[in-house]
């Protein structure tokens, strides 16, 4: 899928109607008639909400008479989730590439504190709040 395309299948997901089509579909194939049921638009909009859906590769309807079911194309799922995983994959290395040199700092600090013994009394009286 090209970045194009991709860009295309995440505007149509970003209307939470589109998504909820989407999400219902995911549930089994649906004539446009049940898919328009619980939404309070007209068929026209809903159409229209279909043709966004078509067009970024997320659903199709097959070619015939009416009534024509709504299929949802797992495909293009996969190809997002193919692109979330592989960006997910590079985020949480370069988190545990973090944790290690925090997890490092932590060390060297608690190795300062523990390997100089003196340095805790001197440091609090020569204090300028100290008696």
């Amino acid at each position: 899928m090209t970045a194009d395309a991709l860009s295309q299948v995440f505007a149509a997901l970003a209307d939470p109607t589109r998504r909820d089509m989407v999400a219902r579909l995911s549930e089994g194939d649906a004539t446009v008639s049940e898919l328009a049921e619980p939404y309070r638009m007209t068929l026209q909009a809903v159409y229209k909400h279909l043709r966004v859906l078509e067009d970024a590769g997320l659903v199709s309807r097959p070619r015939g008479p009416q009534p024509r079911s709504v299929r949802l194309e797992v495909q293009v799922l996969d190809l997002m989730d193919t692109w979330i995983e592989r960006h997910r994959a590079r985020a949480e290395q370069r988190y545990r590439r973090l944790d290690a040199v925090l997890e490092t700092m932590k060390g060297d600090e608690h190795e300062q504190d523990h390997g100089d013994g003196h340095r805790g009394r001197s440091e609090v009286a020569d204090h300028p709040d100290d008696p």
